[in-house]
């Protein structure tokens, strides 16, 4: 129980990291800081509350919004989402190409050209 409970922290948190990849830019300097010492330090609430100079609650705050409005952010937006597809159709082309299954890697490659015209389109 404890075991996935420190599994599902961590995921967490490396999901919090890579979305603050693609929006960190939207977020205030404080949110981007916070958010680096709790993700990418793993820092402690009370650890960051001290190096930001806020309290240990306004930082589980701070956090909880943040974090919200990240996935708010790829709800809305899916740019995180989109780069993962074609980043595992790119890796199936050149597996493909190392096959010699050209006719498949061309169809891989047409497919995610469609894919970035629909998402364009639906921009």
């Amino acid at each position: 129980m404890h075991d996935e409970r420190a599994t599902d922290q961590i995921s967490r948190k490396v999901e919090l990291a890579w979305l603050m990849a693609f929006y960190g830019g939207m977020l205030t300097d404080k949110q981007r800081q916070v958010l680096a010492m709790h993700c990418e330090e793993d820092l402690s609430l009370a650890e960051i509350a001290q190096e930001a100079g806020v309290s240990r609650q306004g930082v589980h705050d701070m956090l909880s919004r943040t974090a919200q409005r990240l996935f708010d952010m790829e709800e809305k937006l899916g740019v995180a989402a989109r780069f993962q597809r074609m980043g595992d159709g790119l890796e199936r082309c050149r597996e493909l190409m190392r096959q010699r299954r050209y006719e498949e890697a061309e169809s891989v490659i047409d497919a995610l050209i469609r894919l970035d015209q629909e998402e364009q389109n639906g921009l």
